[in-house]
């Protein structure tokens, strides 16, 4: 996983933390979206 992967997941956990679905879920549909794969592949 590359430095801007990592920065781009913090923002979207760190926006969408205060949300009542899990920060994780969003980690997860962002990651496939953007990047195709899953966060925590690499």
């Amino acid at each position: 996983m590359s430095w801007w992967q990592v920065i781009v997941l913090a923002v979207v956990q760190g926006l969408t933390e205060f949300l009542p679905v899990s920060s994780s879920g969003h980690l997860a549909i962002v990651s496939r979206m953007v990047f195709g794969g899953d966060a925590g592949a690499s």
